[in-house]
Formats: structure tokens, C-alpha cells, sequence
């Protein structure tokens, strides 16, 4: 293969067949194509972009490069996953994996770490004690036909080209390509072996696509995508200029979450839930529609099975269930204080994007891969736009190492309310 002349070609237009492609990735795998190369192919797809055949084909080699788990057919127990596309308090995977398995699906959910202010699944349950979330490959499929789904992070076998072309994007400012993107999120989703996947994309102020058109344009081209290579998608939108529930941070998180499971967490953090489990019921047939999809999930989830299964999947990937009951009851381990309204109102806005750097800051976040994290951090009882306030009233309750590093942050907290 003569790379050069593939990168030449893309930087004037021309279109890479199957092969050409299938080559570009056995390269990188192989770390055949250096990497000032590859950068520079990077670039001219960030510009001159890929047409619908060669992100399926990227998408597929990129699956192909590695694992791809494999499942005994059961049409009874479809194989599905979610798919969100990062936000602050976002921790809609974690009750979410637990009814789906309640509801018969088998959910091998692959997630990743947070970085910069965009939180992680894996970083949350991290904050469980003995959680495991690096589970060998032979051993996710017994857990998925087990338990129901399985929460864990990338093997090193699956979809390695991915690895390196990602940090390469990160390290060559071609992560907004919506081609790369695509081909990204879908190649890890599709050598899950899933028949179908719902997408969760964000837009706003903390969201990676900071508006509706561009967040549109992303769930398009992956339903497209998706469709194509195999797997039923649907892709729908959620705002992210507000926190999703009232908690962000890693433990903070996982309290909301377990909430959620026992019926009593945020209203927005529930409805997100069961919109997802809704829409893989109607996408997988056992539904006729979305309205009889969240009747399904609601119930399902109100019956405390959801709940049970959580434990069950913790006890399955090594969780300690009486040292996590422990934790859930005990003061959550960093210095609290209340952040108190400055004035009496109707909350306009609470700045997602304030929030997530303020978490980052504290240690609840990644300013760098390698950052050592403060599982503990974070903000919780935040109060939601549209709630009224009183002056001294409590915005929310901000967690910290320390009672100086919660005072040094206090009144930037506190500026990522609007009061009106």
C-alpha cells in the first residue's frame, strides 16, 4: 500500500473504495502508517469528509480490527445497548442496564472514563467498592447470559484501530468530524454483537455538539450508519445546558442512580431512563409503540426488580454488597458545604458547563488522561431551573477534599445559578 497517494487522494477529494480502506486500518493496527501520516489523513478526511460507503466501510474494518463478542441466538432476549454522547450528571447507564435485564434484554454495555468535563460511566463505578469494570473477555458473555448485562470497559483486543486513530484525533484537532465520530462511537457499539442501540445525543452548553442542528446532523448519520451495518438504531436528542438530575460527581452519581432504581430519584434522570428502555422495546418489536414502551419500562421498574438486578450485576463483576450498603448510608466522604441563594426567585438557569469544570477542578474530573480522581467530589442537591428559591435557601451542596478548596470555590458555584 502506497499511503502517500491515499492521503493525496483524500486531500483532493477522491473516494476511498472498501479495500483502500480495510488497508488504511490493517495499517494502523499493524502501526504500519506512522503516525505523521496518519495525521495527515486525519485532517483531509476533517475536510474534504467521507461519503455514506466509506464511513460503513471505515466503521466495519474499525469493528473488525478486533473482538467482536458473539452471543447464543435467543430472538426472546434481544442483545442491545445505549449510547450517550457525554454530559454532566449523566448517569442514565447505571439504572438503565439494570432494567433492561429485568426486561429480558441482554445488555453487554461497553462504557468509557470521563475527560476533560465530560463525566465517565467507568470513573462512577469505580466509586463502588470492588467493582470490577476490566472483565476478560471469555467471561463477559457468561455475565450477560447470566445476570442479564454487564458493565465494563474496552478490552485491549477490542477495536484496537480505534484506540489509536482516537488519540490521534485528540492530538490533531480532528474530533469534531462527524465521518470519525460516527465510525468511532459505532465500531465499539457494533462488536458488542448488538441487534439494537439507542443514541442518546446532547446538545448545549456542555454538550460536544453545542447546537441542535449540529447534534441533528450527528444522530442522522448514525441512524443512517447503524441501520446499514446491521443494527436497528434510533438516534434522539437531549438538551445539556442543565445538569441532568440533581447530583454530578462520580459517588454523587451512583447515590442518584440508586435512587433512580428504588423510584425516588430526579424526575429527568427517570424519564430519560425509561425513554431509552422504551424505545429498544418498540425498536426490537416487543412494543407497538412509545407510549406502551414506557407504560412496559415504568412498570418494570416500579416492581423493585431493576433494583434487586443491580445488586446481582455488582455481585457478579466483584462488588462488596455490604461494604457498597455501608457507603450508601454512610456520610459521603468529603467536606460538605451548602451553597445558599444570594437572592429570592424563579431559577432561570444552571449553567451545565460551570458545573462540569467545577466538578473537574475539584478532582471529580480528568485534566489530563493519567489525572488521579477524587471519586467523591462533586455537587448534589442542585436545585433545576423553573424551581423558585428563597434568599439563604440552598442552591445545592457542594462537595469537596477539603474546607478550603469547597470555600475557593463557593461563589463560582454559586454563579452558575440564574435567579430572576
Amino acid at each position: 500500500m502506497n499511503f502517500l497517494q491515499l492521503v493525496e487522494g483524500k486531500r483532493d477529494g477522491a473516494i476511498h473504495s472498501d479495500a483502500q480502506i480495510k488497508e488504511i486500518i490493517q495499517g494502523v493496527v499493524s502501526e504500519e502508517i506512522p503516525d505523521y501520516q496518519l495525521a495527515a489523513w486525519l485532517m483531509s478526511v476533517y475536510f474534504r469528509g467521507l461519503n455514506d460507503a466509506e464511513t460503513r466501510a471505515l466503521t466495519l474494518a474499525m469493528r473488525d480490527s478486533g473482538t467482536v463478542l458473539q452471543f447464543p441466538p435467543d430472538p426472546s432476549r434481544p442483545v442491545v445497548d445505549k449510547h450517550s454522547t457525554g454530559g454532566v450528571g449523566d448517569k442514565v447507564s447505571l439504572p438503565l442496564a439494570p432494567l433492561l435485564a429485568s426486561l429480558g434484554f441482554r445488555v453487554p454495555m461497553i462504557s468509557g472514563r470521563g475527560l476533560g468535563i465530560t463525566g465517565g460511566t467507568l470513573d462512577k463505578l469505580d466509586s463502588i467498592p470492588g467493582f470490577k469494570t476490566a472483565v476478560p473477555e471469555d467471561k463477559i458473555a457468561d455475565i450477560v447470559e447470566r445476570v442479564g448485562c454487564c458493565m465494563m470497559g474496552q478490552t485491549s483486543n477490542m477495536v484496537p484501530a480505534d484506540k489509536r486513530l482516537y488519540a490521534l484525533r485528540d492530538a490533531t484537532a480532528t474530533v469534531p468530524s462527524i465521518n470519525l465520530i460516527t465510525a468511532s462511537i459505532l465500531s465499539k457499539k457494533l462488536a458488542e454483537g448488538l441487534e439494537a442501540l439507542v443514541l442518546d445525543v446532547k446538545f448545549g452548553s456542555a454538550a460536544f455538539m453545542q447546537t441542535r442542528e449540529k447534534a441533528q446532523e450527528l444522530a442522522d448519520a448514525m441512524e443512517t450508519l447503524g441501520n446499514a451495518c446491521g443494527v436497528k438504531v434510533q438516534a434522539f436528542l437531549n438538551d445539556m445546558n442543565t445538569p441532568l438530575g440533581r447530583s454530578a460527581g462520580n459517588w454523587l452519581e451512583v447515590l442518584e442512580s440508586v435512587e433512580c432504581l428504588e423510584n425516588r430519584g430526579p424526575d429527568d434522570l427517570r424519564d430519560l431512563v425509561l425513554q431509552c428502555a422504551a424505545r429498544l422495546l418498540v425498536l426490537t418489536g416487543r412494543v407497538p409503540n412509545l407510549e406502551a414502551g414506557m407504560a412496559t419500562a415504568q412498570a418494570c421498574l416500579e416492581s423493585g426488580e431493576p433494583r434487586a438486578k443491580w445488586d446481582e450485576l455488582l455481585e457478579a463483576q466483584g462488588g462488596d454488597l455490604r461494604a457498597f450498603e455501608k457507603k450508601l448510608n454512610a456520610p459521603v466522604a468529603a467536606f460538605a458545604l451548602p451553597i445558599e441563594a444570594p437572592s429570592s426567585g424563579k431559577i432561570t438557569a444552571c449553567n451545565a458547563r460551570t458545573v462540569a469544570e467545577i466538578v473537574r477542578d475539584l478532582g471529580g474530573g480528568r485534566a489530563a488522561k493519567d489525572s488521579v480522581l477524587d471519586l467523591n467530589v462533586g455537587l448534589a442537591a442542585m436545585k433545576k431551573p423553573g424551581e423558585r428559591v428563597e434568599q439563604g435557601e440552598k442552591l445545592c451542596v457542594l462537595y469537596a477534599r477539603n474546607q478550603a478548596e469547597a470555600n475557593d470555590n463557593a461563589e463560582r458555584v454559586r454563579s452558575a445559578w440564574k435567579i430572576a
